[in-house]
């Protein structure tokens, strides 16, 4: 496909050292899904609040990606920026404020990410009134479902529409909906809507069986694998660390090693964005090849990886790959 200026401008300048590992990494993505491939995405840190969904959306849309992981945060994030976007706060001297300052924003209700601070009331209340009603709903008829289908629900819904105050062409929460995109969620209730269902549990509301668990998304992400691995397979898109990457990269080995299904493919492709320091103790600070060793990738897996700040990164590579 013809390139876009952003694109031209991405294959004159970068040239060398990290923005060589970009062009080469989003040229590898491209090469993947030319011959076939799918590609998960995987979202840790503050992504959604970051607004990827800007150049994520449209990803999604355009079918450049398959699957999704995220951390319980990331996919209410979205959400929430696409309520109470006009509530946010920015404050781009963050580095200096003091204790003092940070407890003043705590009063006011506003929760600071970097350089961004989350409205309580607008962001999360307005969410909660809703989502709640669903969650109560489905416990009421012994229905259960994944963290991100009651959003998908809730969407879908359209419940709030009144109430967007974003484009709703730059939320990938509601790409992702109405293309049913798969999403895995480790640790949701390592979250802000975690928490508050967690609370009615303790206040007896509802039944803790009422979300589906971990355990069942990497269940599902199993057979999900077993069916799309086949030909070029499933390349791995990790941005930034953590749980969101380390969950669904193991549904491999735990395949072939655990469930000994030795005809399980390895990851076709892996590209990790991250400014982890470099270092073996940690998994976000770990070179590709060492998950050679733990039966993720193979020898021959196109490896990548983007050591910069993925709010920077991750929209060029996407860029790219949209032809911009």
């Amino acid at each position: 496909m013809s390139k876009g200026p952003i694109s031209q401008f991405i294959q004159h300048h970068y040239r060398h050292f990290n923005a060589a590992a970009l062009v080469d990494a989003a040229k590898g993505y491209e090469t993947h899904l030319l011959e076939g491939g799918k590609m998960m995405v995987t979202l840790a840190g503050a992504m959604s609040t970051a607004e990827l969904g800007v150049s994520l959306a449209e990803m999604i849309r355009q079918d450049k990606v398959h699957i999704i992981s995220c951390t319980g945060a990331n996919l209410e994030e979205d959400v929430m920026n696409l309520v109470a976007h006009d509530h946010y706060k920015r404050i781009p001297n963050y580095r200096d404020l003091t204790p003092q300052q940070e407890w003043e924003l705590l009063e006011q209700g506003l929760n600071r990410v970097t350089d961004t601070c989350i409205p309580e009331e607008e962001a999360f209340r307005s969410i909660q009134h809703n989502i709640v009603k669903l969650w109560k709903d489905a416990d009421a008829k012994g229905e259960r479902y994944f963290p991100h289908e009651f959003m998908y629900k809730l969407l879908l819904s359209k419940v709030m529409e009144s109430n967007y105050q974003i484009n709703t062409k730059d939320s990938w929460m509601i790409a992702a909906a109405e293309k049913n995109l798969p999403i895995i969620v480790g640790g949701w209730e390592d979250s802000t809507l975690g928490n508050i269902f967690a609370s009615y549990i303790i206040k007896n509301e509802m039944k803790a069986t009422t979300m589906k668990s971990g355990i069942e998304y990497m269940v599902w992400l199993a057979d999900w694998y077993r069916q799309n691995s086949t030909g070029k397979g499933v390349g791995f898109f990790q941005i930034g660390g953590g749980i969101a990457g380390d969950f669904p990269i193991c549904v491999v080995p735990m395949m072939y090693q655990d469930l000994e299904w030795h005809d399980v493919p390895f990851w076709s492709y892996f590209c990790q964005i991250s400014d982890s320091t470099t270092s073996y103790g940690s998994y976000s600070g770990a070179v590709p090849n060492e998950k050679i060793t733990w039966g993720k990738l193979d020898i021959n897996t196109p490896k990548y990886i983007v050591e910069s700040d993925a709010t920077i990164v991750a929209p060029l590579i996407f860029a790219y790959i949209l032809g911009l």
